[in-house]
């Protein structure tokens, strides 16, 4: 006698998993008033209640963190535009006076540190500011306050000249007043001066010419260094360190340090006139205190930026016309340089050492 195969198989199992659709039909109705609510009894939360706290708790989560982050973002770009406003500002005030005046006053140009391009006391900065100072219809004359070891006779001559000029196209007069020194290029630049004024201390003078380097044949033959330096053209090597100096490149060069030598003692006689006492140390290269300068006829008298502002131009008043370089600018050169730095390593790897 046959039997069906599905008759003998036990009933299925009901599902006893909960589903959700089941919760919220299971779920006790809310009550409709607060007497109602008062009078429920406290019922613990079921599954789908539990579902819907989670739910909750995700998105009241999710919202905060969304808030968080746009205020974040929002004070990232505050101090964005802050530093970027901050630079612009640095950047106009840069190229102002420091400070201004509506009446006649007293213009100021500091001549601070070496004088050599791309410094401070560069001829492209002094010229800058001794022009924005002369074409200030406010300004009764023009003071040079120097503190000023020298340096370049090229960017010493550059400013000299141009104070000779802007002297006869405005008709103001200009003084020196030195600080601690003013020496070698630094008098250059003073010599164009109608007056220097100094303190009896400060150190004035060094009218003279130099250049050095090192030599370094004689330590190469004890240790047995042999120097290979090929060029085109027999002087392309002169003043080579690791060279020996011929008798006829060391004349060459002697003669052209002599006449900048005649240029520089050409400038002081001029800008001096009857008032130097010349001596046979007049020029060689030695310095001297002011008290000594004044003697000499190398400064006018003692006195200091106040004194000379309010007593020989009477415009007590001073402004300070001398280009800054402020903080923008500093991280601009910065950020420049090393850019170019890596441009000139790249150059460098690939092209051969030819100077």
């Amino acid at each position: 006698m046959s039997h069906d195969n599905n008759s003998d198989l036990p009933p299925p199992i009901p599902d006893a998993t909960p589903h959700p659709e089941d919760m919220l039909k299971q779920a006790p109705p809310a009550p409709r008033t607060a007497s109602e609510a008062a009078a429920a009894p406290a019922a613990s939360p079921g599954p789908a209640g539990r579902y819907e706290h989670v739910l909750e708790q995700f998105a009241h989560d999710y919202l905060r963190d969304r808030r968080s982050d746009r205020r974040w973002k929002t004070f990232f770009r505050l101090i964005w535009v802050t530093l970027a406003l901050l630079f612009v500002w640095a950047l106009f005030m840069s190229k102002h006076p420091a400070s201004t005046a509506v009446g006649p006053h007293t213009a100021l140009v500091e001549v601070r540190g070496e004088i050599a391009p791309d410094t401070e006391a560069s001829a492209e900065l002094i010229v800058s500011a001794l022009k924005a100072a002369f074409e200030d219809q406010n300004s009764a004359a023009v003071v040079l306050r120097i503190n000023s070891p020298g340096g370049s006779p090229v960017q010493s001559g550059i400013v000299n000249d141009e104070i000779k000029r802007l002297k006869a196209l405005h008709n103001k007069k200009v003084y020196v007043v030195v600080e601690e020194i003013c020496a070698s290029g630094a008098y250059y630049i003073a010599a164009g001066a109608d007056e220097i004024y100094v303190d009896k201390a400060s150190v004035v003078g060094s009218i003279g010419v130099l250049m050095d380097g090192f030599g370094f044949t004689e330590i190469m033959k004890k240790v047995g260094v042999e120097r290979r330096l090929m060029t085109a053209g027999e002087n392309k090597g002169m003043l080579d360190p690791f060279s020996p100096v011929t008798p006829k490149q060391q004349a060459y060069a002697q003669a052209m340090l002599d006449q900048i030598h005649q240029q520089f003692i050409h400038v002081v006689r001029e800008g001096r006139g009857a008032r130097l006492k010349e001596t046979p140390e007049t020029f060689s290269g030695l310095f001297w205190n002011g008290e000594q300068a004044v003697q000499m006829g190398l400064a006018d008298g003692m006195g200091n930026l106040d004194y000379v502002a309010r007593e020989v131009v009477k415009a007590e008043e001073v402004v300070d016309y001398t280009p800054r370089d402020n903080v923008a600018e500093r991280l601009a050169k910065r950020f420049g340089a090393a850019m170019g730095e890596g441009a000139v390593r790249t150059m460098r790897s690939m092209a051969t050492s030819i100077r």
